[in-house]
């Protein structure tokens, strides 16, 4: 009995992909009674969009009628069905007709697409899931777990993108409204700094602090310095107060700050970060020759640092898939501010271009960064290595042309800079007495090259070489190499420990 009672017991309907076939209906009868809504939607609804096939070839010749100038109507579009096969089995004319009939009291047709667009999308994240599993399952998958895992979060991410249905155009008169707010924010704000401040006067002069949706680069060859003063600005704006936190969707009195390490460790990080607060030399913590007061330092800049919202993701070979959700991630539960990215050249691209075209892939990693700044609404401060061109001039500034791999990145940066330290390379050349050179004559070349090391020693500069919105220049710093800390000029004297 009880088998039997089984088998005649109502069966579990069966589920079927999200869709709505009314929704579809609506859409395409608005169009085929009035063409002009097509423009409204066009931007937001492609033909795989829609679930049913013929819904999407009607759609496909609608677009394309459209969009030649042309009319197109339940009579127009006639013969459509007479010479498409996958028609050819509905009645003609009048199936289009009853689709236009039921759209002629449409008004709202950019709310049934978006339902469409909205169901669309969850098909589409049901395929990815299914393909997820089953890439899971299958035991003769080549890929490891971690590169599955990045594959999906690159599918997401191509999807997430597809969804983004939010731009559109501002009316000129309400983007007037926004701009007079930033300058009346600006007009009241200490030092004028409009951005996020980076605590050096001379930089904060010249930006205006770090400015929103800007992707600034910052770049020097090795050991100039470039970790050192991306930690420096880092350190600086957590530490800065915000007048009005929950205006600015922070969930902390101070800004929050997304460091993402692709070459150094959190803790190596927050070795110098100590370093520099505590005012210690990084190689004597890093050995432990520390006495009684050094330990006090340690506790005290502990202290401080720990009230700072700095995030650090040291993730090796980060893709811009995976730093843009993060952020994401990060925003929502704590708001955002800064994103510090050290450095541009160990991040992946989506992998279409890894092995094929490195210049290609860092154009991808840039338009990336780009794209995540104006997203989310922060500056991203990306770090990116110099060509050894510099090394064969004798002038060893930087220019923008020495920027590594590819033009894109002088192309989509806001802001491109450059850190210097003169000392570095003329610590380096120390005289050497020369073949049948008289030791007077040495010891004035000596007398020379020593008075230029005291005059550039501890000196650095940061090279604004291009800026969208502001002016160009140079920036002169002081440098404290043992703490890795840039400092004012100004100001070369540290205040008092309390």
């Amino acid at each position: 009995m009880n088998e039997i009672a089984a088998d005649t017991a109502p069966a579990t309907p069966m589920r079927t992909l999200p869709h709505n076939l009314r929704a579809e209906l609506a859409v395409l009868g608005a169009i085929l009674v009035n063409n002009e809504l097509y423009h409204r939607i066009a931007d937001l609804l492609k033909a795989e969009d829609f679930y049913e096939p013929v819904h999407r070839r009607i759609f496909e010749v609608c677009a394309e009628t459209i969009q030649k100038g042309q009319l197109a109507d339940y009579t127009t579009l006639y013969h459509l069905f007479d010479s498409d096969p996958a028609l050819a089995e509905l009645d003609g004319g009048a199936y289009l007709e009853r689709i236009a009939r039921a759209g002629e009291m449409i008004v709202n047709v950019v709310d049934y697409a978006r339902v469409v667009h909205d169901l669309a999308i969850r098909r589409r994240l049901v395929e990815i899931g299914e393909e997820i599993v089953h890439d899971a399952f299958d035991p003769e998958a080549t890929d490891s777990g971690l590169e599955q895992v990045e594959k999906a979060e690159q599918k997401l991410f191509e999807l997430a993108q597809r969804g983004e249905t939010r731009g559109d155009f501002r009316a000129f008169p309400e983007v007037l409204e926004s701009a007079v707010r930033l300058i009346h924010s600006a007009y009241h704000k200490t030092g004028h700094v409009t951005g996020v401040p980076t605590g050096l006067v001379g930089l904060d002069e010249k930006l205006g602090g770090l400015q929103r949706a800007d992707l600034v680069v910052l770049a020097g060859r090795p050991s100039m310095g470039k970790t050192a003063l991306a930690l420096t600005i880092a350190a600086n704006a957590a530490a800065a107060p915000v007048a009005d936190p929950a205006a600015e969707g922070l969930r902390h009195p101070r800004h929050v700050v997304a460091v993402f390490s692709l070459e150094m460790s959190a803790e190596q990080l927050a070795t110098r970060l100590l370093s520099a607060e505590a005012r210690i030399p990084t190689d004597e913590l890093r050995r432990g020759r520390l006495s009684e007061e050094d330990f006090q330092r340690i506790v005290q800049a502990t202290r401080e640092l720990a009230e700072r919202p700095l995030f650090i993701d040291d993730t090796p070979a980060l893709s811009v898939a995976a730093l843009r959700s993060r952020a994401r991630r990060l925003k929502r539960t704590h708001g955002l501010s800064l994103i510090v990215v050290d450095y541009l050249q160990l991040m992946r691209g989506t992998g279409t271009y890894a092995q094929a075209n490195r210049v290609q892939e860092v154009s991808e990693i840039t338009q990336g960064l780009k794209a995540i700044a104006k997203e989310l609404e922060v500056p991203v401060l990306a770090l990116s290595q110099l060509s050894r061109a510099v090394e064969s001039r004798e002038d060893k500034r930087p220019q923008l042309a020495d920027l590594r791999e590819s033009g894109s990145i002088e192309q989509d940066a806001d802001v491109v800079m450059f850190v210097y330290r003169d000392e570095y390379y003329v610590s380096r050349a120390e005289p050497k007495p020369r073949d049948g050179e008289s030791e007077e004559r040495f010891r004035e070349r000596y007398e020379r090259w020593k008075q230029r090391l005291e005059e550039c020693h501890n000196r650095a500069e940061v090279i604004i070489a291009k800026q969208r919105n502001g002016p160009i220049g140079v920036v002169h710093l002081q440098f404290d190499a043992n703490f890795g800390r840039f400092r004012n000029l100004e100001t070369a004297t540290y205040p008092d420990v309390p």
